[in-house]
């Protein structure tokens, strides 16, 4: 097997992947990922213990035991771009020997959970609630620079989406993923489910109008409207579609939990956003301790 070249997979001078910093025995087989790098340690504290704590960049990495349980937190930043680079270094850590530079003929599949914040897009999901993603939809362009392949369900979402938003009259082309359904089943008492919608930025992608004019001003609301069947979207954030995407093509299990720290519905935000992903955070870990 021909080995990856240097400039396609770039190992620093520690041994480690270069965003990440992290060396193979570093990174555990169930990752949780954060955006905020000071969200890291948030999540680290509830360690019994800590064996590895890499950094670079915007990129943190914590590993260590929950009793038994060993697990990896990782902060990755903001929007899909990053998430191209820390789920291809992850997959690059467990799947690729770094010392001929192949290919593993084994490959290993690892659990990679988002815990991130987001926005409701229905009034009846409230400030402090919790929301696991059964589906992520993309209207960034990362998993366009993919082979991405869709389910019959997911082509289906998908055409409603468009149908129902005509978000393609913008030249704007959306994707889907779900949810790993091994992961989700364990995510109910207290999980509100639904689709997330990832955008590439924080504003105009997501209707907020300080200076400048947006070229889809409904687009929020017919988010906010869309129905196909059983589902509908319930949030909206940064990151999930881009897992999503990535994990369906590498072979990896994943779930975007999301704690709501805006209703865009009643224009709420949350009035203690910190003890909002505290409680994200330890009912979560809670369960995937158990997983």
């Amino acid at each position: 097997m021909q080995a990856i070249g240097a400039s396609e997979m770039i190992i620093n001078e520690r041994g480690a992947i270069y965003h990440l910093n992290v060396r193979p025995e570093q990174i555990a087989d169930t990752i949780i990922t954060v955006g905020d790098p000071d969200r890291v340690s948030e999540v680290s504290k509830y360690f019994d213990h800590v064996e590895h704590v890499c950094a670079h960049r915007e990129f943190i990495t914590h590993t260590g035991y929950i009793g038994k349980k060993r697990i990896s937190v990782l902060s990755t930043g903001i929007g899909p771009d990053n998430i191209d680079i820390a789920l291809n270094e992850i997959d690059a850590l467990v799947n690729i020997d770094f010392s001929t530079r192949t290919i593993n003929e084994q490959k290993k599949v690892v659990s990679i959970i988002r815990m991130g914040t987001c926005g409701s897009l229905q009034g009846e999901v409230g400030v402090d609630e919790l929301v696991a993603g059964t589906h992520g939809l993309g209207i960034d362009n990362l998993l366009h620079f993919y082979n991405l392949e869709n389910n019959e369900e997911e082509k289906a979402i998908l055409s409603a989406f468009e149908l129902h938003t005509q978000i393609n009259s913008k030249k704007v082309f959306p994707y889907i993923a779900s949810a790993s359904p091994g992961l989700l089943k364990h995510f109910t008492q207290g999980y509100s489910h639904g689709i997330t919608v990832t955008c590439p930025g924080f504003y105009g992608p997501q209707g907020r109008i300080l200076r400048m004019p947006l070229a889809m001003p409904e687009l929020v609301n017919k988010m906010t409207s869309f129905k196909f069947g059983n589902h509908h979207i319930a949030n909206f954030e940064m990151e999930t579609s881009a897992i999503y995407g990535l994990c369906r093509l590498l072979g990896h299990q994943c779930l975007s939990i999301n704690v709501i720290v805006a209703n865009r519905v009643k224009k709420e935000y949350s009035k203690d956003m910190g003890k909002a992903v505290d409680h994200m955070i330890q009912k979560s870990l809670a369960i995937i301790e158990g997983i």
